[in-house]
Order: C-alpha cells, then sequence, then structure tokens
C-alpha cells in the first residue's frame, strides 16, 4: 500500500491518484475530516484498506456492515471505503443509507462481526469520517484508533484475496421493527419530532406512528444542506427551536435528535430544554424501581445528581463516572456490567434488558415514550422539577487547534490541581478534590463543580459547569475556571456562552 501523503495540491492529477490523510483525522474513538481539504477519496480507500487489515491481523471473521448518512458526499466516501475493505480481502455487506445504531443494529441481524459507518455524526457540513467496531456493541478506542492510524499512515495495509460485495435488502426495516417490538402507546402523547432535515427525519417520524404517538413535524424533510439548523441536539439553536415548537402546538414534549441518530435531545411541555445528564438521571429514577441496584454510567460533564440524588440512592444506585466518549461509555457499560450509560452530549447507552448497549437515539425516544406511560399522572416538567435543583451551563467548546489541544488541556490540568493543592478556591468556595480521569473536573465542598477537557472531536476544549446553590454560583464557577483557561493565548473564542 502506498504510504498517504499529508498534504496535496486540490484540482491536480495528483489529487485524483494519490492517497492523502491528515494525520489529526484519527481521532480517540473514531475518525473525522474535513473533505476534501483533509482527506481525498484514495485517502477514505487507503483507510479501507487499513480497517481490513486491521482485522485480519486481530483474527477477525472478514465480514463486514458498511453504512453512510444524509449528505450529499456520504456515498461516494463510502464507496471508496468498500473498495479499500475488498482490497483487503472483507467481504461487505452494504446496508445502505443510514443512521449509525442501525449500522450497530446490523452486526446483530446480519451476525457481522464489524462495522464501519460512514458519518461525521453532529459535525457541520463539510465533515466526514467512520465510526467502526470489532467487537458488538463496541466501537473503537484509543487503542484501536492508535492500530489503525499506525497501519495506515505507514503504508502497512495489505491485499488479499476473497474480498467481496453485497448490498442488503430490508435492514432499516428490520430495525425499526427491532425497536417498535409490540410496544404501542394507551396514553396520548404528542410529541415534536425534530430531525434537522438530517438522516433520522428517515426513521423517528415512521417510528412515533408506528408506537401511537401523534407526531408534530419539525425539519423532517431530508435536506443535506441543513437549512434550518446543523442537527444537534446538544446545541442550543435546536433546542431552542424544538422548544418554540412546542410552546406553539401544545405538545407534550419534543425529542430531536443528531445527524446521525445515535443521541437524542429532549424539551419538555414548558418549553424547557432538558440537558441530557438530567434526562439520564429521570430514566435512571424510573428504570430503577424496575431494576433495583442497578449501576449507571455517567461521563464526567455529566450532573453530580447520579451520586447524590437521594431517589436513586433508595432504590441502591451505584453511580460510575467516566470518559467522555461513545466509545469509551460503551466499553465501560459493558465492562461493569451496568444497565446503562448517560452522556451529557446525548448518547445514551441502553443494555440488556433493554437494549443492545450501543447508542441509539431512536431506542431512547422509545424508552421515554414508556417512562411516559408508566407515570400517565405525570407531565415530562413533572418529572423535571421532581429532579433535585441544580444549574448547569451547556456545554461550551473554545477553539483549540487539534494540534495543540491536548498539550494545553495537559497545562490546565497542572494548573487547577495546583490550585487544589495551594487551597485556592473556586468561586468563593474550597475545592474538595480535581478528577482527572478525563480532563480536570473541579468540585468544591457542596458538590458544585466545573469542567475542561479535550473534544475527542473537533478543534476545541469542552467547558462545563454545574452548581448545587444558585445561578449565581454556575456562573461564578465559569468565571474561575475560564480565568485559568484564558492563561493559555492559544485557546481562542467559545462557540456559546452563558
Amino acid at each position: 500500500m502506498t504510504r498517504p501523503l499529508f498534504e496535496v495540491t486540490p484540482n491536480t492529477w495528483d489529487f485524483l491518484k494519490l492517497p492523502m490523510i491528515t494525520p489529526t483525522g484519527f481521532r480517540e474513538y473514531d475518525a473525522r475530516w474535513k473533505y476534501p481539504e483533509e482527506i481525498n477519496l484514495p485517502g477514505v480507500t487507503a483507510l479501507g484498506l487499513g480497517l481490513g487489515t486491521q482485522m485480519r491481523r486481530r483474527g477477525i471473521r472478514p465480514e463486514i456492515a458498511v453504512g453512510n448518512d444524509y449528505r450529499d458526499y456520504s456515498l461516494a466516501i463510502k464507496n471508496a471505503l468498500v473498495l479499500g475493505l475488498m482490497q483487503a480481502g472483507i467481504h461487505v455487506k452494504d446496508i445502505g443509507p443510514a443512521v449509525s445504531p442501525m449500522a450497530y443494529f446490523a452486526q446483530f441481524h446480519l451476525d457481522v462481526p464489524a462495522v464501519a459507518m460512514v458519518t461525521a455524526s453532529h459535525n457541520p457540513n463539510g465533515w466526514t469520517g467512520v465510526k467502526m467496531g470489532f467487537e458488538r456493541p463496541l466501537t473503537h478506542g484509543p487503542d484501536e484508533m492508535a492500530e489503525l492510524k499506525e497501519i495506515v499512515l505507514s503504508g502497512h495495509g495489505a491485499q488479499a484475496p476473497g474480498g467481496g460485495y453485497e448490498f442488503v435488502e430490508g435492514v432499516k426495516e428490520a430495525y425499526l421493527d427491532d425497536l417498535v417490538g409490540d410496544f404501542r402507546m394507551t396514553r396520548k402523547l404528542k410529541v415534536v419530532c425534530a430531525t434537522g432535515n438530517g438522516t433520522a427525519s428517515a426513521f423517528a417520524p415512521e417510528l412515533f406512528e408506528r408506537i401511537g404517538v401523534e407526531v408534530v413535524p419539525s425539519h423532517n424533510d431530508l435536506d443535506y444542506t441543513f437549512p434550518n439548523y446543523n442537527p444537534n441536539p446538544e446545541d442550543m439553536h435546536m433546542l431552542h427551536d424544538m422548544a418554540e415548537t412546542v410552546l406553539s402546538t401544545g405538545a407534550d414534549l419534543a425529542l430531536g435528535f443528531d445527524g446521525d441518530g445515535d443521541r437524542c435531545g429532549v424539551v419538555d411541555d414548558e418549553g424547557e430544554e432538558i440537558f441530557a445528564d438530567k434526562v439520564g438521571v429521570i430514566m435512571a429514577r424510573d428504570l430503577a424501581k424496575l431494576y433495583p441496584n442497578s449501576t449507571f454510567v455517567a461521563d464526567v460533564k455529566s450532573t453530580g445528581l447520579f451520586a447524590s440524588d437521594p431517589e436513586l440512592k433508595k432504590y441502591g444506585v451505584k453511580a460510575d463516572y467516566w470518559k467522555t466518549g461513545h466509545s469509551h461509555m460503551k466499553r465501560r457499560v459493558k465492562e461493569i456490567g451496568a444497565l446503562a450509560g448517560f452522556e451529557k452530549s446525548g448518547h445514551y447507552f441502553l443494555a440488556e434488558p433493554i437494549g443492545r448497549g450501543y447508542d441509539c437515539g431512536m431506542r431512547v425516544a422509545v424508552e421515554i415514550c414508556k417512562l411516559m406511560e408508566r407515570n400517565p399522572d405525570k407531565s415530562m416538567s413533572d418529572l423535571r422539577k421532581a429532579l433535585p435543583k441544580t444549574w448547569s451551563t451547556p456545554t461550551m467548546s473554545p477553539y483549540c487547534a487539534d494540534t495543540e489541544k491536548y498539550d494545553v488541556l495537559e497545562r490546565l490540568v497542572q494548573k487547577l490541581v495546583a490550585k487544589a493543592e495551594a487551597g485556592e478556591t473556586v468561586a468563593g468556595r474550597a475545592i474538595k478534590e480535581v478528577v482527572t480521569v478525563n480532563g480536570a473536573r473541579v468540585i468544591l465542598d457542596n458538590g458544585s463543580w466545573g469542567l475542561v477537557r479535550a473534544s475527542s472531536n473537533t478543534p476545541n476544549l469542552v467547558v462545563v459547569c454545574e452548581s448545587a446553590e444558585s445561578e449565581e454560583e454556575m456562573r461564578a464557577i465559569f468565571t474561575d475556571i475560564d480565568t485559568v483557561i484564558r492563561s493559555e493565548p492559544s485557546v481562542g473564542d467559545y462557540d456559546q456562552r452563558i
């Protein structure tokens, strides 16, 4: 295999012929590049050859399910990836356009060991990428990604005989059948279905109709230009649009999905955006009654309520805080036998007997409808108000170049740890501890906290703060954490601020 170049001039003979791959596209748990600035089609073929080579090195049965999201260039990317996989001797089962959890489902449905889903997830147009895995329901983590990066960038992809291709019909229908099962609402429920014109538009409205929900459509026409907003239920533009639709239609709640359908966002009947970690606590409370003494995994960006909520304690729940990232969380849920994992970004990992352990926004939507069915006298706002009150920021992401962000973060962690060791305060409170499993989560003496970590997907840091006391304290925590962040001159502007 030809060793890929890091840069090739566009609109040249070489650009059509030589593989180009920017190394920073290999992330902690998937791969993402700007296309065609950071990867070209020959580069994607080299990636496929490398992925197939990795399968053979690890003794994985040479069969893989491959799908693509709904972007105007995703089919071309997938075809280039498939070519490389076939060169490596892999038999490809192409499931067609899909949401990511449909591709994960295909591993079980088609009984294949591996998956490769062409998607840039919630990244804006102009991005592409691949989510991949060899051990269902898990996807690649840092070790697998480092190995794949070495194979591809060193030109060690090896051709092998036996490659093949088949297009598999009916996976979408089987996926929806699996989600619906025999469940049908008896409670009347009016739900805003928000898909931001992304891939989930081809799935979510039909899913809701099949379980007996009254659907209020919101941007459900497929349109890969994303004319209204980028489908990302962590983004305030999408959440505000969902809230306005709830209030104008009298809906019971809104459920919104990201570009590849593996995340779900919630707005209640009062138009209040419920951050995904709080939705996780609501779901955990409901599930704990059905499955007492369960363990729930939450990522380090999530609320402290998983550990402190009296209702969860009453049912013997154990909370486990872990690294942010869909691959980290999936693996942790499986390793410790947790019932579910919840991530502030809107990824939920529902294990047996609820789900199969992979992140699926559609599965979460069904389970939230079931939750409402089990609580017929409660509105979503009732369930929100029943939680202990905390004040949380949205996820805020200041720019920091991919080539610098981990070094910058290491220095920030050192500064925050030193601040704690020196007995300094944040928001006027003593620092109880600094958890460094994934960045720095600065926990104060009253349980309030502030977090800074590096984004695994984009050239950004990630900042989240939560107060158990007041909005004023939340803002003060952010101010003090941001003051430390601003000591690093290479950190740029935030995408959004409180």
